[in-house]
């Protein structure tokens, strides 16, 4: 069968008949089963995405199928699937089966995607390299000595090595766009509050969003479109309309801003500064005003970042104690060992360390001084990028600072592995939507992501921007 790059190729030799849902599914199905050592799977949902291709194969010959008729896509270990079993890729919530769908999960199914199981993360999402899963780390298809990336990384595998047609992830601080850039895909992330968290496990819950893995820009689009908007469950998402990339009309010259100090930074490989320095020459060229801007918040970005996302996870990860559901220490013998031990045994080390960084910043005598400041620095942050928004259209930015690492490479300094997320974790900060776009490749051969954002809102006009300059 066809290797399928966009959901119109697929309803395309649907709609000539060449293909069944049916045997697209079955494709994918042997597909993911020669590519078990990717890891990339954690449970594939090979009964349900059979019998939902034999109603959508009716209902194509019907004419009532839904607008992602075709569409099989997999879901991250963190959005939850009613009467699936969901982990965050963690022990601690072994066996654990959801009781109701996650708002996105509803919105894609009504439109007739076919999900087709539930992809490996870092656990709780806290990570850059989907090494840190309970259930072993996941291979980058391009060179299955790498990372994917993460947390998003078997989303992003999923996608690259065409074991589905699009993935979810939940972006963070880059966890979608980091894993887009390492494997060639477009991995975008909305503003926050435009697609509803319900059923989204929590790992920070002011920076948290949810956004599709796929291989086309309009891909991407046609998933955001179909997930984003109001919804009751989560009172953080806006009541504002969601326009379609189709009603934003052509792109003209754009006003396009960079970081100075991202060009000019110690952590960025020589390779990423040179192609993002030609792409930039290829902006100007092509008619648009390119110009290096001064961010004097640039150095706080991953230390606010941090300071403000394990606090809000020390918070949300208290709910997992051994009681209530998942894990239970074997060990246990009364409440006090019940917690403890639950919790020691069932958290990786990486999600510890950042329940006891967001404890430390949270405590008595510290809370001002590290979570008070960090708040402050952010609201800095945003009013800054709402200012710069006034002058430009876009930022552009690489999205990481090199290509995929290899999975062995020893990492003893936590801190050094957190900036990985130092392009990134702006958009997530200021709140505002970010597309990773595989526009370069590496002398050593690895794709290059190239990142760009636009104001609060702007899904639609920086879609339709990107797939503008890709298609030119």
């Amino acid at each position: 069968m066809k290797d399928y790059q966009k959901l119109s190729e697929v309803q395309s030799d649907l709609k000539n008949e060449s293909i069944t849902c049916v045997q697209l599914v079955e494709d994918y199905l042997q597909k993911i089963e020669e590519n078990q050592d990717l890891n990339a799977f954690l449970e594939v949902f090979a009964h349900d995405a059979r019998a939902r291709a034999t109603v959508l194969d009716a209902k194509l010959k019907h004419g009532t199928a839904g607008k992602l008729a075709g569409m099989v896509i997999g879901i991250k270990d963190n959005i939850v699937y009613k009467d699936h079993r969901v982990s965050a890729s963690s022990k601690i919530l072994e066996g654990f089966q959801s009781l109701y769908s996650a708002t996105v999960v509803e919105r894609l199914l009504e439109e007739d995607a076919i999900i087709i199981g539930r992809l490996n993360c870092d656990e709780f999402a806290m990570g850059s390299s989907n090494r840190f899963s309970a259930y072993g780390a996941v291979k980058n298809p391009l060179d299955k000595n790498r990372v994917p990336g993460g947390s998003s990384g078997g989303s992003a595998t999923a996608v690259a090595a065409g074991l589905c047609l699009a993935s979810l992830g939940s972006d963070t601080g880059g966890s979608i766009r980091q894993p887009a850039s390492f494997t060639g895909t477009y991995g975008f992330k909305p503003s926050y509050g435009r697609i509803s968290r319900h059923g989204l496990i929590a790992f920070a819950s002011s920076f948290d969003q949810i956004g599709p893995f796929a291989n086309s820009v309009e891909d991407i689009a046609l998933l955001y479109e179909v997930m984003a908007g109001a919804d009751s469950f989560d009172n953080t998402v806006s009541h504002k309309e969601v326009s379609s990339i189709n009603d934003v009309p052509a792109p003209g010259k754009k006003r396009i801003a960079y970081f100075r100090d991202v060009m000019e930074s110690e952590h960025i490989d020589a390779d990423v500064r040179k192609e993002s320095e030609a792409l930039i020459e290829k902006l100007k060229a092509d008619g648009h005003t390119v110009e290096a801007v001064d961010f004097p918040l640039l150095d706080y970005m991953v230390p606010v970042y941090y300071i403000l996302t394990t606090a809000e996870a020390s918070s949300n990860l208290a709910r997992y104690d051994g009681i209530h559901f998942g894990y239970r220490s074997e060990n246990a013998h009364d409440l006090e060992s019940t917690y403890k031990l639950s919790r020691t045994e069932g958290f990786g080390p990486e999600v510890k360390r950042r329940i006891l960084l967001g404890t430390f910043v949270l405590s008595s005598g510290y809370y001002d001084a590290y979570y008070g400041k960090a708040q402050k620095t952010r609201r800095l942050v945003l009013e800054k990028t709402e200012e710069l928004f006034k002058d430009f259209d876009l930022i552009f930015s690489p999205t990481t600072p090199h290509t995929a690492f290899p999975i062995d490479q020893n990492q003893e300094d936590p801190t050094k592995a957190y900036l990985e997320d130092i392009f990134t974790v702006h958009a997530n900060i200021a709140g505002i939507p970010a597309i990773s776009v595989p526009m370069a490749k590496h002398s050593n051969g690895l794709p290059l992501g190239m990142q760009f954002s636009a104001a609060k809102y702007q899904e639609a006009e920086l879609l339709r921007f990107v797939q503008t300059l890709v298609h030119n």
